[in-house]
């Protein structure tokens, strides 16, 4: 094997990285290598003809293996999950940043000509967040810094790493600023979904069990806007191959509050539930979209997937897996 042929994807275990290698095994794309920290019976998906390892990131020498003989890098390995879960582990998401600062490195060792890092809309000021009624967050607005505490702290400086690494060693890297990935083959269960597949297997808990009622986090006045899985594929492969030097906006700018989120699954589940609310969960920040303005303006991307097509898809998928279990 010739230095430098592989394509590489740090946490290809997980959601985003599974639907990612997905992508390039479509496409042909040959001398794949797929890295995650758990086990392969726990990847959300795996493909053959692929190299699959089982390494843990957050070490040097393991992030050597991973880069060795590769050209290309997408580092999506990161230890993360919904709110319930980032606002009660902010040591462990934090903890993350000895992945990307030892990716960045053996990515530098390595000589990889190009490098993905993604980071998260947790990374914007939380002052513009403050209410329901937003102001569509342009990249601009992560400074002056206070992001999410924990992780999002974790995301802007790593933003930063990639951004030095490129300046001062010339590696090339690109950063793109995710907005709630959602879609099949995702985390539902277990504390670390996001909304869309939480809002999902409720739904499906009320209906199967006859309880019809779900518990909603926070007033469900709060704010968001959710993009589909495939959209955000799409994006990642143009961001990487773009000239966009700076951290770049990834997500649908079609904004909802939680209660219009479980009323579009309630449409497509065919039922109508009880909500109770819980104040006292985490519910993160009161409002959240993305201003798609530069990706526009700068590759032509705009998701493709309206919000009720893309739960459709999930709902079934996730009803298909609880039936599976239960």
């Amino acid at each position: 094997m010739a230095n430098n042929e592989y394509t590489m994807v740090a946490g290809g275990g997980g959601f985003i990285g599974g639907h990612l290698m997905d992508q390039f095994c479509n496409q042909g794309v040959k001398n794949l290598r797929c890295v995650d920290i758990k086990p392969l019976n726990e990847w959300h998906q795996v493909f053959d003809d692929v190299e699959n390892l089982q390494l843990d990131l957050q070490d040097l020498s393991n992030c050597r293996k991973a880069t060795e003989d590769a050209k290309t890098v997408y580092n999506l390995a990161a230890d993360m999950g919904g709110m319930g879960f980032i606002g009660n582990n902010k040591a462990l998401c934090m903890l993350s940043v000895l992945i990307n600062t030892h990716m960045l490195l053996a990515a530098k060792e390595q000589g990889v000509e190009r490098f993905f890092f993604s980071s998260s809309a947790c990374a914007y000021n939380a002052d513009k967040q403050t209410s329901p009624d937003v102001t569509a967050l342009q990249e601009a607005d992560a400074y002056p810094a206070m992001p999410e505490d924990g992780y999002g702290w974790e995301k802007l400086f790593s933003e930063r790493m990639c951004r030095h690494f490129r300046e001062d060693f010339g590696l090339y890297t690109r950063v793109a600023r995710f907005h709630n990935v959602y879609g099949s083959h995702g985390t539902w269960d277990g504390g670390r979904e996001k909304a869309p597949a939480a809002i999902c297997r409720k739904m499906i808990q009320a209906i199967e069990t006859g309880t019809h009622e779900i518990e909603i986090w926070g007033d469900g006045k709060q704010t968001r806007s959710f993009m589909y899985i495939d959209d955000c594929v799409n994006g990642i492969l143009q961001i990487m191959d773009s000239d966009v030097l700076d951290p770049i906006n990834l997500g649908s700018s079609e904004l909802v509050t939680i209660n219009q989120l479980v009323d579009i699954v309630e449409e497509i589940a065919g039922i109508q539930v009880k909500r109770k609310y819980n104040l006292d969960a985490p519910k993160g920040v009161n409002g959240r979209n993305s201003d798609n303005t530069m990706i526009k303006q700068r590759l032509g991307w705009e998701p493709s997937i309206k919000l009720r097509e893309g739960l459709e898809k999930t709902y079934t998928w996730i009803y298909r897996e609880y039936k599976r279990i239960h």
